[in-house]
């Protein structure tokens, strides 16, 4: 039985990398290869390597600022949305007032609400605030999806914590906030991991939205600055293929971090509402 689990676990595994691997493979020879060599019968080994594409992204298109404006608003949004996402949960877990169970429910549909919904609303938002076409109205319009998606994940995590250890320390004349970030928070990492690489990788990559309140060059994130590299007809497969590799950079460097805890706290049940 044991065997027939493990045999069933690699096939998985073997499965999911013919899925994964070839397309992200094929991405990566395609970004190597001249713009004369593209154009030819498929290959999956590159006829002559080239960083032509990665120079002309990086360089000529200006492609690194559109990479580190969307560190600073995945970065931001990531920290506010945990901040704001850990003082909610705790609300709502620990504290007893009216309307707390409609307040978590209303939390998660405000996560699930599609996006398209919401978009006139956050135009007008974003608009009467001075922010539209800044980073600043793109970081405001990725919290509303951010902040519930982090709440929502930490409070499982936090309702499940038994409070003996909380009460204790209240005793021993602990605040709450001092409770809050000497004891929960540090076993707490695991949600909080998975809460932080969710909420990071959904602002990294979101395209629908940041088309709509970014528009200007020196503004632009990089799944924006990727989409306006094709042009009419003409499809510039290099540079797009050098920018999608690295655009992927960051959100792969992220996952290597919290892997450990990501997997941990999805065994430990981070996902429960």
């Amino acid at each position: 039985m044991k065997n027939q689990g493990r045999l069933a676990t690699v096939l998985g595994m073997v499965f999911l990398a013919i899925l994964v691997v070839p397309p992200v493979y094929y991405m990566i020879i395609v970004s190597l290869k001249p713009r004369s060599s593209i154009y030819r019968t498929p290959s999956w080994l590159p006829e002559r390597s080239s960083l032509d594409n990665y120079v002309k992204v990086l360089f000529n298109d200006k492609f690194l600022v559109n990479i580190g404006n969307s560190l600073i608003v995945a970065l931001v949004t990531t920290l506010l949305a945990m901040i704001l996402g850990v003082l909610a949960a705790y609300a709502i877990a620990r504290f007893k007032f009216p309307g707390r169970n409609v307040a978590s429910q209303l939390i998660l549909m405000s996560y699930l609400t599609p996006m398209v919904l919401l978009f006139i609303p956050l135009s007008v938002v974003v608009g009467n605030l001075g922010l539209a076409d800044t980073l600043s109205g793109l970081i405001l319009v990725y919290l509303t999806f951010a902040v519930p998606l982090c709440t929502w994940l930490i409070l499982g995590h936090f309702r499940e914590f038994p409070p003996d250890l909380e009460e204790a320390a209240s005793i021993d004349g602990a605040s709450r906030m001092r409770t809050l970030i000497s004891i929960l928070l540090p076993v707490s990492a695991p949600a909080l991991a998975t809460a932080a690489s969710l909420a990071f990788m959904m602002a990294w990559g979101e395209l629908f939205l940041a088309l709509t309140f970014v528009k200007g060059q020196s503004v632009m994130t990089a799944p924006v600055a990727l989409q306006h590299m094709s042009t009419g007809d003409v499809q510039q497969y290099g540079p797009i293929m050098a920018g999608a590799v690295l655009s992927a950079i960051p959100v792969l460097i992220v996952y290597y971090i919290s892997q450990r805890w990501v997997v941990q706290g999805a065994a430990e049940g981070a996902f429960k509402g």
